[in-house]
């Protein structure tokens, strides 16, 4: 399949003198925030406000999503954060973080941030780093997820749908640690990703961290139109996210944008044929 899209020590001790009560206003996420892991100071990762990246934070789970096959995993993200209407929590910068910057709603929006609402949080990644850097950085990341007091991570991407053999809307990739316990209630019947196939980008760099260091992690892979945006494959991760952390989100937008997309490609497809030509729509 084409692309998708560091070690920890021990938890810091959490008596009376070491921890401060932090609340997100607006349905944010509270936390108990403490001493933060030793091996974080060997990170190009920094956490700002400061007061967030010096603590830890009493998450449930994080749910990120990156740019790749049919952009699954970012628009599956940015989709739940606008539905839930989440809150900015706090910035990730890194001397990895590619030279970008937008707007959205009259404010600067940075490559990296964190959203929250109740105990989740949403990893926003506007754009990816560089490539030379990409696996650095994501090393580095998940060194200070597994760090933070985040206790579960669900990474979403995409999967080539010419790799389909059922009527499965996607497959499951799960570390050891996701299979054990509590973690793994809920996710016995669901559909494992076949021995054989390669998953690339930052989904992988990410779940070899996870895995090779004992930490509870998913990944969502929706069968995706290698080709274009795929707002279906976007739809699917949704309705497993929902599932999964007792969300209530309504999918009829993403459903509506794949009609009009679909609507749109066939129209173009027929004014080429009549025009004898080669269908000239790109989309990435």
């Amino acid at each position: 399949m084409g692309p998708l899209g560091g070690d920890v020590g021990a938890k810091a001790p959490r008596n009376a003198s070491q921890t401060l009560r932090t609340a997100f206003q607006g349905g944010e996420l509270i936390g108990n925030m403490s001493s933060p892991n030793p091996a974080s100071t060997t990170t190009s990762i920094r956490i700002l406000p400061e007061v967030i990246g010096r603590g830890r934070l009493e998450a449930r789970a994080l749910i990120a999503g990156f740019h790749g096959i049919g952009a699954t995993g970012y628009w599956t993200v940015k989709f739940l954060i606008q539905e839930l209407k989440a809150r900015r929590v706090c910035y990730i910068d890194s001397e990895f973080a590619p030279a970008v910057s937008s707007t959205v709603k009259n404010e600067i929006s940075t490559p990296y941030e964190l959203y929250g609402v109740g105990d989740l949080l949403f990893l926003k990644a506007e754009v990816p780093p560089l490539r030379e850097n990409e696996t650095r950085f994501f090393r580095e990341l998940s060194q200070w997820i597994m760090g933070s007091g985040i206790k579960e991570v669900t990474l979403i991407g995409g999967l080539d749908e010419s790799l389909r053999s059922d009527d499965s809307k996607y497959r499951l990739v799960l570390t050891d640690a996701m299979k054990a316990g509590e973690h793994g209630r809920g996710l016995e019947a669901e559909p494992i990703l076949e021995e054989g196939r390669m998953i690339v980008g930052p989904v992988a760099v990410m779940l070899n961290a996870f895995q090779m260091r004992g930490f509870p992690a998913a990944a969502i892979l929706s069968y995706s139109n290698t080709e274009r945006i795929d707002p279906r494959a976007a739809a699917a991760a949704v309705e497993f996210v929902a599932r999964r952390y007792d969300l209530q989100v309504n999918i009829e937008p993403l459903i509506k944008g794949a009609e009009e997309l679909e609507k749109e490609l066939v129209g173009l497809a027929q004014r080429d044929k009549d025009k004898g030509g080669p269908s000239g729509a790109i989309y990435s």
